[in-house]
């Protein structure tokens, strides 16, 4: 079977990940792969990308021998625990402010964006980082106003720095779904952004990664909550692509392997609307990004 897209979820109290299957519904652990064809598959997901080619070969030997043998079953995912992809992440999350026209329009109230020159970057605290249906704080005693923000994430395969853009894209291992949870109030007070964007809870991340030769040449990303939709854009329409963000985030800084960066939002995030519709406890956000799937998440 092609490998397209890995998760890590937790089975009997065990955390582990795997590989999803063909349909979708369904998911092969490497622990079990491991133990049925002796095949070295590492503990975490994100020590298995950073064996990147290597890994996907032992992978797919091991599904091979699978085929043939059925050994190993495949575990319904409505049966699991699907976790955030890269969990324990010890670095904050990279983002990106500003990279969709529209965005800027509703952001800054103008009818013509001012586009920057540069990308604009900011980060998220990596204990902001939940998984798929975990629970958003609504921190109450903090914030009056609590914004969501779907984005795609791209997830990085190895260490470099000083990248130039046409390389750019080795350095990809594939994408996932983010929200950028925000508390407009304290991002207007404090100007910088990472106080706004870093409440513990403020980051979603998942549930899959789509690998990055499984990837459409775009994708289109919407934004539901409580089933109306709110965003709904294409990545076809950012102001710096991927190559370009990930050449000027790397100039005289390293990046790791494990990196992710959150490549902007599309235009309809709460507080673009006249008046603001913020998220309030017991809304449901779901973000579905095409070719990976949806993220899920209720206010509480």
């Amino acid at each position: 079977m092609e490998i397209k897209k890995l998760i890590t979820f937790e089975d009997a109290g065990f955390e582990q990940w795997g590989v999803i299957s063909e349909d979708g519904k369904s998911v092969y652990g490497a622990i079990a792969l491991e133990e049925a064809f002796f095949t070295p598959l590492p503990e975490k997901l994100v020590e298995f990308i950073a064996q990147g080619s290597e890994g996907l070969l032992a992978l797919a030997d091991s599904l091979e021998q699978n085929e043939k043998t059925g050994a190993v079953a495949a575990r319904p995912l409505d049966t699991l625990h699907i976790l955030t992809p890269l969990r324990g992440m010890s670095r904050n999350i990279f983002c990106v402010g500003k990279n969709y026209g529209d965005h800027i329009v509703e952001f800054d109230k103008v009818t013509t964006p001012d586009l920057p020159q540069y990308p604009i970057f900011f980060t998220k605290a990596a204990t902001s980082v939940i998984g798929p249906n975990d629970m958003i704080d609504s921190h109450p005693d903090v914030t009056a106003q609590l914004d969501y923000e779907g984005e795609l994430a791209v997830i990085l395969s190895k260490a470099g720095a000083d990248i130039p853009e046409s390389e750019a894209m080795d350095y990809v291992y594939g994408y996932t779904i983010l929200n950028d949870v925000t508390a407009r109030d304290l991002q207007r007070n404090h100007v910088q952004w990472f106080h706004g964007k870093s409440l513990d809870t403020f980051c979603p991340i998942g549930p899959a990664i789509l690998l990055r030769d499984a990837a459409p040449p775009s994708f289109d990303v919407v934004t539901k909550v409580n089933g109306e939709v709110r965003q709904d854009g294409s990545t076809g329409e950012f102001i710096f692509s991927i190559p370009r963000l990930i050449a000027e985030l790397s100039k005289g800084t390293t990046l790791l392997c494990g990196d992710i960066i959150a490549t902007g939002t599309p235009a309809g995030v709460g507080v673009g609307f006249n008046p603001p519709k913020f998220l309030k406890k017991g809304d449901v956000v779901e973000i579905t990004i095409s070719h990976i799937g949806t993220l899920t998440n209720t206010v509480k």
